[in-house]
């Protein structure tokens, strides 16, 4: 069976005013609009415009066959989101009944976890570029960009600020030393303020020159959206990662991020457990921040699809939560059919295409389907969304 469904985007202050009415074909709202959710998670589930009695996917989900493990959104990021992290399923457990406990409203602004699940992503470059903050690099490439960056000012002649930024270059020693850097940076300790000045004034200062870098520019940015955060500092210690349209990241629990700006399609656990440590005037949780965060340098979370057949890629994750797989224009011509485990949320971004040789979309179209196949005919850009509930 397929159903028509479609939502409005959520109004975080964030996202973008025209991306994703320029995506889909739809009149923007004049607000800023940063995720359209196409899933059943109760914050703000799909609504049903054809093909059952249920006015929305969440009221569909419970009473045919189980909530979704997955949602897809639309994500459109015109200015920085918050430094996050995400829990395993064990800490999101652990916490969800701790917070019970405590009595703290599910809907309270000092709630960490709203839910039991873990909340692993991914994210499906559209825009180019698409720019991420997303796990930590070696604190020797953090120390090297630096001194770089402090030996470029000093070469121009330029007052390098290498007396604030001591306390930061101390601290840079190795790769275990990044826990308690980044709670010192998070928790906003002694001599944290002046690092996160000196920081903003190399970044203005390096801007066109050589010693220019992603990294910097990320910097500059924050700077501009979130003055005298420590979020700042903490970007320096991360992979600034700029993708282009069909590139991938995988998030697992543990990895901060931050998605920085672009457009994209993002999938992930059915969760809304959301641990922040900076850039937002939402509620900080260092102490719960640190029993989430995985502080190792890791290689840039980049994620590479399999290519089921000419044109129908798939990124799988190494959880079973989720899936996507993304149906380039021109790979359905002559009729694809794909096994989805009998439920899926498809999204047309171009062209016009026929699903179950019967549902005609275009683009700007979704659609939840909750067969075992689903077959793909016509000339359109097609991703869907697929999984099973998580193995506990």
């Amino acid at each position: 069976m397929l159903l028509r469904i479609e939502n409005i985007p959520r109004p975080y202050a964030w996202g973008s005013h025209t991306a994703i009415a320029d995506l889909l074909g739809t009149a923007p709202s004049g607000g800023p609009e940063a995720e359209l959710w196409l899933g059943d998670h109760p914050g703000s589930p799909a609504h049903i415009v054809e093909g059952a009695s249920e006015p929305d996917l969440s009221a569909y989900t419970t009473v045919h066959g189980g909530r979704l493990p997955f949602l897809m959104k639309v994500l459109a990021a015109g200015a920085p989101l918050s430094l996050q992290a995400h829990p395993t399923i064990a800490q999101a457990r652990e916490g969800f009944a701790r917070e019970n406990a405590a009595g703290i409203p599910i809907d309270a602004a000092n709630r960490n976890y709203k839910d039991e699940l873990h909340k692993p992503e991914l994210i499906y470059a559209l825009s180019d570029p698409f720019i991420a903050l997303a796990g930590f690099r070696p604190v020797a490439e953090a120390r090297a960009e630096l001194q770089r960056g402090l030996g470029a000012m000093t070469a121009e002649h330029d007052a390098a600020p290498s007396a604030e930024l001591a306390p930061l270059l101390d601290r840079l020693t190795d790769d275990a030393a990044l826990p308690q850097l980044v709670r010192w940076l998070t928790e906003r300790g002694e001599g944290v303020a002046a690092v996160v000045d000196a920081l903003a004034r190399v970044a203005t200062a390096l801007e066109h020159r050589p010693a220019d870098s992603p990294s910097w520019a990320t910097v500059r940015r924050l700077h501009a959206h979130y003055p005298g955060d420590p979020g700042l500092a903490v970007s320096l210690l991360m992979h600034t990662m700029v993708l282009r349209p069909g590139e991938a990241l995988y998030l697992p629990t543990g990895n901060i991020h931050s998605y920085q700006e672009g457009l994209a399609i993002e999938v992930m656990s059915a969760s809304d457990n959301v641990i922040r440590g900076g850039l937002t005037p939402k509620h900080v949780d260092v102490a719960e921040l640190m029993t989430v965060l995985d502080a190792r340098p890791l290689p840039p979370p980049t994620i590479a699809p399999r290519e089921l057949q000419y044109g129908v890629r798939r990124f799988e994750p190494d959880v079973v939560d989720f899936a996507l797989t993304v149906v380039e224009s021109g790979a359905a011509t002559h009729g694809v059919s794909l096994p989805i485990g009998g439920h899926a949320v498809a999204l047309c971004l171009e062209g016009s295409l026929t699903l179950q040789g019967t549902t005609h979309v275009e683009r700007g179209d979704a659609v939840f389907c909750d067969d075992d196949e689903l077959s793909i005919h016509g000339e359109g850009l097609l991703v869907i969304a697929t999984g099973d509930h998580p193995a506990v």
